[in-house]
């Protein structure tokens, strides 16, 4: 990269990690958890009835799943999620989200949401919105593509 580009990547980065102290700041003035519990709880009530394998939530959360089992046990302990085991398979481990779960989730995203809009979205224009977004989730596209390689290249 040229040095008189502007360092997209170092700019993105920063930008993120601000932002998300920010929420993080304001959830905590509110007496609400961090945001990675918002996180973990928007994960599983997105997926079906609310409810993910670990292994998909960590994929998900983009999370390494020793630090979700972690996570996971502290959102237990407050009853905002049930883990169970699957009756056919007892290696495969479920999480659901809890109706505490959801009512903590919402409470969180009031803060999250207008956060996000006010320090990130509302700086930029609609029509470069769905732009950023495609090259966002194009970027991540291709990162897990590239995982997937180098495991599938271990395996052989």
């Amino acid at each position: 990269m040229s040095s008189k580009e502007p360092d997209v990547w170092f700019r993105f980065v920063r930008a993120h990690r601000t932002v998300i102290r920010e929420i993080e700041r304001r959830l905590a003035e509110a007496d609400l958890p961090p945001y990675a519990w918002y996180d973990a709880l928007w994960g599983l009530e997105s997926g079906p009835d609310g409810t993910r394998r670990m292994h998909e939530l960590a994929d998900v959360l983009a999370i390494e799943r020793y630090n979700l089992t972690r996570l996971v046990d502290r959102l237990e302990k407050d009853g905002l999620v049930v883990r169970s085991r699957s009756d056919g398979d007892g290696r495969a481990a479920f999480v659901s989200i809890t109706d505490a779960g959801r009512v903590l989730r919402k409470k969180m995203w009031k803060i999250y949401e207008s956060t996000v809009d006010e320090l990130f979205l509302s700086h930029i224009e609609p029509e470069q919105r769905q732009l950023f977004a495609d090259t966002l989730e194009r970027t991540a596209g291709l990162a897990v593509e590239a995982g997937v390689q180098v495991r599938t290249r271990r395996k052989t």
